[in-house]
């Protein structure tokens, strides 16, 4: 797992929008990889919640990494499709966004995806939104 884990890390720290929003790899393992996401005042909505795009954001690439830790060497993947839902408000200190493959196919992966939010100095965590995507496998030579 260490080179997939390297070819992951890698290619996460070359998003942009990742760094943004200040969004770090947890964990990656075989067809699973969780983003960490600290809340910031920068990234709420009108309310005082996180937006739904960066949450939305980081579903979609915990999905999209999972789906490369079934890609061949030589290959990539982007985002062909994807359903968000979600369940509550986006209200808590961090947030974990858990993607996991469900068929990995030659040129398409099906991920599933969960965000969990978390309260410090509370046990657990809420789902507050619930991914379904559909990511292609494509050549790193374009």
């Amino acid at each position: 797992m260490s080179e997939i884990t390297t070819r992951v890390e890698a290619s996460f720290a070359a998003q942009g929008l990742m760094k943004t929003l200040g969004a770090t790899v947890r964990s990656v393992s075989d067809g699973e990889v969780q983003i960490d996401l600290p809340f910031s005042s920068g990234l709420s909505q009108q309310h005082g919640f996180t937006h739904a795009g960066a949450i939305t954001s980081i579903v979609d690439s915990a999905c999209g990494y999972a789906a490369l830790t079934k890609a061949p060497d030589g290959c990539e993947v982007v985002t062909a499709e994807f359903k968000i839902n979600f369940l509550r408000p986006a209200i808590g200190d961090f947030f974990v966004a858990v993607g996991n493959v469900v068929n990995a196919g030659k040129k398409l992966v099906v991920c599933t995806g969960e965000v969990r939010a978390f309260v410090a100095n509370e046990p657990g965590f809420k789902v507050v939104a619930l991914m379904q995507a559909t990511v292609s496998v494509i050549s790193s030579q374009r």
